[in-house]
């Protein structure tokens, strides 16, 4: 007993106190038990949590007296009008409501499993793609009621991809043409983004003539965001062999390093709009480069349940970013 931490001891003078010939009383508290003690302690009378628990006020009693005599413990004071927690009683309702809970949770996503809805859906979000656009989609998903707990992640170039693969999402958005293959994997277009190529306005290459070729490119530093594949092998875009590259974690702060004179490279246009017009950055027009890949969202039919089934079907239907993306032919 003395290797028991401090706290371990806490509870175990609670739930299994030491009888007077050294032996302990090892008590398994019911749910139901704790139901009953947390309903006396928000209602106030035994009376009343028997309303609310639908059952006769005896049995109430019954139970509460019954858990006493088990632990040797006094729960309640019952010496006023409303029966009053003891402070073991009330620690002993502190830690209990946080086993109802739990069981709660539980038995609520067991049932979700079996009805084929999600406990939790992983979207896996391209950076090219703000994120707060999908927040008037996820107040209406709540407003549905499937219970599913969400989760966002923002991943770069292949790392969309990658977390698909790996199962760490449930829906990519945003995927490059090229995924691994796997039969189950649904693919959809969702258009083409365009890209600019940028630089700032004091770089040696804000004055060069376009369009500029590879050789005078590859003597300045290019500005890459780097892939957050995990298992997948790493994706590069519009890199030249040789040339000397700062990276980045992702899209938003290559935009702030270009603005910065750090580097050259390509941005999603609507990143980059406000700086074109306020000369903060400058466009330019590159051999070879192109401009307007196309992305899709991608999902594995084999883990859609009904949570997820919706949001791919709002997804599809709302075009939430469509003002970003031009339509494939």
């Amino acid at each position: 007993m003395a290797a028991i931490n401090f706290q371990a001891r806490r509870y175990m003078d609670i739930l299994e106190p030491i009888t007077n010939h050294n032996h302990i009383l090892i008590m398994r508290l019911s749910l139901d038990a704790l139901s009953v003690i947390d309903a006396i302690a928000r209602k106030g009378t035994f009376a009343a949590a028997a309303e609310e628990l639908h059952r006769v006020p005896s049995a109430i009693t019954y139970t509460v007296q019954k858990l006493e005599q088990d632990l040797n413990l006094v729960l309640f004071d019952r010496s006023g009008h409303r029966a009053k927690l003891t402070t073991t009683g009330e620690e002993l309702l502190r830690e209990g409501r946080k086993l109802l809970l739990a069981a709660h949770n539980l038995e609520s996503r067991v049932k979700q499993i079996a009805t084929g809805t999600e406990p939790e859906i992983t979207i896996a979000v391209s950076d090219a793609f703000p994120l707060e656009r999908l927040f008037p989609l996820i107040a209406e998903f709540y407003a549905q009621g499937f219970g599913t707990r969400l989760r966002l992640r923002q991943e770069v170039l292949g790392g969309t991809w990658d977390a698909l693969v790996s199962e760490r999402a449930h829906l990519a958005i945003g995927v490059p043409g090229e995924g691994p293959a796997n039969e189950s994997f649904v693919i959809q277009a969702m258009g083409t983004m365009r890209f600019v190529f940028v630089v700032a306005p004091d770089h040696p290459l804000a004055q060069y003539p376009d369009p500029i070729p590879n050789d005078e490119l590859l003597q300045y530093r290019a500005i890459a965001a780097a892939d957050s594949s995990r298992d997948l092998p790493p994706r590069t875009e519009n890199l030249l062999s040789d040339q000397d590259v700062l990276t980045l974690p992702d899209l938003a702060l290559k935009r702030v390093a270009h603005i910065a004179g750090l580097g050259v490279g390509s941005i999603p246009f609507y990143l980059a709009e406000d700086d074109l017009k306020s000369g903060r950055l400058v466009e330019k027009q590159v051999d070879g480069v192109g401009s307007s890949p196309p992305l899709y969202m991608a999902w594995d039919k084999n883990r859609v349940g009904n949570a997820s089934q919706w949001l791919i079907d709002k997804l599809t239907e709302q075009a939430i970013f469509a003002d970003l993306l031009q339509a494939m032919a």
